[in-house]
């Protein structure tokens, strides 16, 4: 057997084994992101692609058929293409692209997919790429052709991870690294003939693929989680208030000798509105939005038990199909009452709206209420407000966005999007 035989075969099974490990890592796991699926997608395939060419490998020790030469080349042309479609999907989903750009990523990759698996496949009848005789792989002058769409996927992942603005340097260094690694291989193979030296350098850079970004992001993600868990707690606690329940009580206790079947209602209502405060401590998933609707709608009988006609709800509903972090929106009508609403004598209306558009999910609360000058109000800062623990749970818990609007005199207007999953 040949040394670099005996390499090629090294590599094969040294990667399969990393590449089996990584895989059960992300199997084991309770919890997956959308990343680490399309992770393991692509680890798994490359698995694949290693044992295929370890059994030719062997295989080419004992027989050397023409047929045999122009089936495997033809099958690992083809496995080329397809781990770097898989590598670009993992790089999209990493990367949370989402929308009208993920389709229109996902359409780019597949006509281009398809278009080198059919140049592929015509090379058995023109032999533009390679050729077989006598048992031997014989390249042909278009064969830089036949990896044109590696380079291609490659250039595109390192293109949208360099233009991305919210990969951090190390995540766009490692995509970087494992798009440039194949082109130093290719070139160490021009010299090194015969060696298997692209085999090495995949299992190289997808070490540096797990290592800066997937192993970095779960430690990203545990002390995100643990700052949710802080976030939660400040938020219960900003709520539950010993004013805010002696309030209630005290408008309960008033109402039992007069009515109390409104009084037992009431009572319903605040043991509900304790209970969803409670469970959202030790709560780490998204909630159906029909859950955290229950919860407003709770707080807001309450409030206009205490405070009557001075509160005015209007629910505009046209879709609960969606999942949120709980607690996110109820501060949000909590804040609008307390903080725009009953600052005015008379009072005034709210309106909270939800609807679906084709990118995400909308959640809208607005206000009559006095407004205030965006420039005089740090959220970070003011406590009465809490925005930015629920802005920082938004945003982290599942990747949505919020914003505010207000205007002294007119009220408040704040949106919260919860994205939809794109698909590339």
């Amino acid at each position: 057997m040949s040394e670099n035989v005996v390499f090629n075969i090294t590599v094969c099974i040294i990667g399969i084994l990393i590449l089996a490990i990584h895989c059960v890592n992300i199997l084991l796991k309770k919890k997956r992101r959308n990343d680490e699926t399309a992770l393991l997608q692509f680890v798994l395939f490359t698995a694949v692609h290693f044992a295929i060419y370890l059994t030719f490998s062997l295989i080419k020790l004992h027989y050397t058929g023409d047929a045999f030469i122009l089936g495997f080349y033809t099958a690992f042309y083809i496995m080329n293409n397809l781990e770097a479609f898989f590598l670009f999907r993992y790089a999209c989903k990493y990367m949370k692209i989402e929308g009208k750009k993920a389709k229109a990523l996902s359409a780019f990759a597949l006509v281009l997919l398809s278009f080198f698996v059919a140049l592929d496949i015509l090379n058995i009848f023109t032999g533009m790429f390679f050729t077989a005789s006598g048992g031997a792989y014989h390249r042909s002058k278009m064969m830089i052709l036949s990896q044109g769409y590696h380079f291609l996927m490659l250039a595109a992942v390192f293109l949208v991870a360099v233009t991305d603005k919210k990969l951090t340097a190390r995540e766009k260094t490692a995509f970087g690294i494992y798009c440039f690694l194949p082109l130093i291989a290719i070139l160490l193979q021009n010299h090194y003939k015969g060696y298997a030296i692209a085999y090495a350098s995949i299992i190289l850079a997808i070490e540096i693929l797990f290592l800066f970004l997937n192993v970095q992001k779960n430690i990203v993600l545990e002390q995100e989680e643990e700052k949710n868990r802080e976030a939660q707690l400040r938020i219960m606690l900003s709520q539950i208030q010993p004013h805010f329940v002696y309030n209630v009580l005290s408008s309960i206790s008033t109402l039992i000798p007069i009515d109390a079947e409104k009084a037992q209602t009431a009572l319903d209502y605040f043991t509900e509105f304790l209970r969803h405060n409670l469970s959202a401590l030790t709560e780490t998933r998204l909630i159906p939005f029909e859950d955290e609707l229950k919860h407003v709608k709770s707080f807001v009988a309450l409030e206009k038990l205490r405070f009557g006609n001075r509160v005015d709800v209007v629910y505009d509903i046209q879709t609960t199909d969606f999942y949120v972090p709980p607690l996110s929106i109820q501060p949000i009508v909590e804040n609008a009452i307390k903080h725009g609403i009953l600052k005015k004598l008379e009072g005034g209306r709210l309106v909270l709206t939800t609807r679906q558009t084709e990118d995400a999910y909308v959640v809208e609360v607005l206000d009559d209420g006095v407004g205030f000058r965006m420039e005089d109000v740090d959220f970070d800062a003011n406590r009465h407000f809490g925005i930015n623990n629920i802005k920082y749970r938004v945003e982290k818990i599942c990747g949505g966005e919020m914003t505010v609007r207000s205007e002294p005199g007119k009220g408040t207007h704040v949106t919260v999007l919860f994205h939809r999953e794109g698909s590339v």
